[in-house]
């Protein structure tokens, strides 16, 4: 009889004991779910949202990913730093998290790398990157870039609560655009941009 079939539970935690070997790049969210967070995450574990179940990662979602990350980095509730896994960096987690909410009915863009420092984007390459594909034509009722006549009775409470309601998700459109890294600087930027945008700047 071997060491292994004798003391499974000695071998297990030798394991985990190994020490994390650089990565040549980054995981993919799927490898990092795989390896680590789909041990609680599939069968719902100790209340850990299920991968899939679109209530209990909707409000999550809400949260958008900066939040969401940092949860997953510090641990919250019966979830261990990391996920219990050292070896994952913040950006991978920042991946998985963004695979987990795709999977369960989210449309994430997939997570920058933000090793290196990166200047705050401005509203006008936010707009043209993302929210163009529906606020250019107005898809989903979205009032359109520019059109101050559909933009005016949205800010009727002011610009901060149609920059909170974009956070959050309105209608067909998903938290933060479907952005998840924007900050919330970075979406007040972006709404203004449409709202001004063809016309003489808001007072």
């Amino acid at each position: 009889m071997n060491l292994a079939s004798r003391f499974p539970a000695l071998l297990s935690l030798a394991v985990m004991a190994l020490p994390a070997y650089a990565q040549d790049k980054p995981r993919s969210g799927a490898a990092v779910v795989k390896q680590v967070c789909g041990s609680c995450h599939v069968p719902g574990t100790n209340g850990a949202p299920k991968i899939g179940d679109k209530a209990a990662w909707s409000a999550r979602a809400a949260q958008g990913l900066t939040s969401l990350t940092r949860h997953a980095i510090d641990g919250i509730r019966n979830m261990p730093a990391h996920g219990g896994s050292k070896g994952v960096t913040d950006f991978e987690i920042e991946r998985a998290v963004t695979y987990m909410v795709n999977r369960s009915g989210g449309h994430w863009a997939e997570p920058i790398d933000k090793s290196g420092p990166a200047a705050e984007r401005s509203g006008e390459k936010i707009v043209k990157t993302q929210c163009v594909k529906c606020h250019g034509t107005g898809v989903g009722g979205a009032p359109k870039i520019g059109d101050r006549s559909a933009w005016i009775p949205r800010a009727s409470r002011g610009i901060d609560a149609v920059v909170r309601s974009a956070i959050q998700g309105h209608g067909p459109m998903p938290p933060r655009g479907g952005m998840a890294n924007l900050s919330d600087a970075e979406m007040r930027s972006a709404v203004l941009y449409m709202f001004n945008s063809g016309t003489a700047p808001a007072k």
